[in-house]
């Protein structure tokens, strides 16, 4: 529930438009709603600043709405991960306005205007493969008011194709590296620029890789300062982490 959306309530009284009765109805959802099969938290925005994302793996496809409709209807920003193509054809006939990605599987939708930041945060991938990560911490960190410049497959495989970038990458206020195979991306950039670097380990890669286990510990493990790690194929994490720093 936002901050407009109560002041909305609470003038709609003042004007004489709903009696207190109705608006304490409305209202005495704030902290959050349970729909049985999940608690839908209102408070986050008030205390953090987001709102809260609706991860959708290991929910159906009836519960994923279920909570985008709820959302809606309190004047939420959503944002939803990892969706289903099944839901996608669903919620574009209930919000024209929701956007798909469909490489970072996301769902945005904008019920309230959020500033863009003047700073920028440069999302930067190994390799093709990693877009699909990398694209879900960029949609995560514009709603929530962020730009972002993409720079993708610039890994150290063709290392020139890096060099060839670093102004714009080093222009970031915060940095995000994605890569799978052995994950060496963020440590070069974290030795070649002087920004806090959020490195994404993806599950991108041969046997060894141990679906991005490698990566991982490459990351965990770098020798260059000022690098934060996620999980695993976490872009929404990223993002998240991103946007604190950036507008920090």
């Amino acid at each position: 529930m936002t901050p407009d959306y109560i002041r909305q309530i609470l003038e709609s009284v003042r004007q004489g438009e709903q009696d207190v009765d109705s608006a304490f109805e409305q209202l005495k959802d704030l902290p959050f709603t349970d729909m049985g099969f999940a608690k839908i938290d209102h408070h986050r925005q008030l205390r953090t600043g987001y709102p809260e994302v609706i991860f959708c793996a290991g929910k159906t496809i009836e519960q994923s709405e279920e909570i985008i409709r709820l959302m809606c209807d309190r004047g939420s920003n959503v944002l939803a991960t990892r969706v289903q193509e099944a839901l996608w054809q669903r919620v574009k006939d209930l919000y024209p306005e929701a956007e798909y990605n469909r490489a970072a599987r996301t769902i945005a939708i904008r019920r309230n205007v959020v500033p863009v930041t003047s700073t920028y945060i440069s999302v930067v991938t190994a390799g093709t493969a990693d877009i699909p990560v990398a694209e879900e911490t960029a949609v995560t960190a514009e709603l929530f008011g962020n730009r972002v410049e993409r720079i993708y497959d610039v890994g150290v495989a063709g290392i020139h194709r890096l060099y060839s970038r670093i102004e714009l990458i080093r222009g970031g206020r915060v940095i995000v590296a994605v890569a799978g195979m052995e994950g060496a991306l963020p440590g070069v950039i974290g030795g070649l620029v002087d920004k806090p670097v959020i490195a994404v380990p993806t599950s991108v890669g041969y046997g060894a890789n141990f679906n991005g286990l490698s990566a991982l510990l490459t990351m965990l493990n770098s020798c260059a300062a000022g690098i934060s790690v996620v999980n695993i194929d976490n872009g929404f994490g990223a993002g998240y982490l991103a946007s604190l720093i950036n507008k920090g």
